[in-house]
């Protein structure tokens, strides 16, 4: 049996001292190093992955703009969204990077059908879509043999940012929300609702850690 998964809550905390921490734990990674997901709220940020490209970002305004190394375009983040990182050896696991981005389009997929709302995938453009528009976006990295970055499940963030972007570095792309829908869902029940559904789509037990990582800032 694989070992547990370690969860940590991390609050709000602001997107770049998060993503360094993420690089410093995959960089010191070794063989017995456990799996782990860090569950956090960012304050307001646009993230531009490695195959950006800045003419997506159309009106950043005040909300700063953090080029990163995950893959895909731009994506907002901010309050009322729902971030998990999955930091994972995907050796150990056994799986890729496209089997690990099929898991989290389907742990989505099957947390909204438990709220009786039908998603789906698209090929072209990884997410995870409600009559068209997107509710949740994803990035990986892998390196080292370690998975990092991960999920953003919009719960009820200001919609309107994303109307600065392409999202995904698609034009006229349309956002939703579980509010947005009408289901009346807490941050800390989808974080919840959506990491278990996570361990389990991994054949993991998930094991709740009271302390969380030392996050400069």
């Amino acid at each position: 049996m694989k070992p547990p998964i370690r969860v940590h809550r991390l609050g709000q905390r602001d997107y770049e001292p998060v993503w360094r921490a993420m690089q410093d734990f995959t960089t010191g990674r070794g063989e017995d190093t456990a799996d782990e997901i860090w569950q956090v709220e960012h304050p307001p940020v646009f993230t531009l992955g490695m195959n950006g490209k800045p003419e997506h970002v159309l009106d950043a305004g005040d909300i700063p703009v953090i080029p990163v190394d995950r893959g895909g375009q731009v994506t907002y983040h901010g309050p009322g969204q729902v971030v998990i990182y999955l930091l994972l050896d995907v050796r150990r696991q056994g799986m890729g990077v496209r089997a690990l981005v099929t898991t989290l389009e389907r742990t989505v997929i099957d947390y909204l059908e438990g709220l009786g709302i039908q998603a789906q995938a698209r090929a072209d453009a990884p997410g995870v879509y409600v009559g068209g528009a997107k509710i949740a976006a994803l990035g990986l990295r892998v390196r080292r043999g370690g998975s990092y970055h991960g999920l953003a499940f919009n719960v009820n963030p200001d919609l309107s940012a994303f109307a600065r972007i392409n999202p995904c570095g698609h034009q006229g792309l349309a956002t939703t929300s579980l509010e947005q829908l009408g289901v009346d869902v807490s941050w800390g029940e989808a974080a919840e609702g959506l990491t278990l559904g996570l361990g389990a789509a991994l054949g993991r037990r998930i094991e709740w850690v009271p302390s969380a990582p030392l996050i400069p800032g």
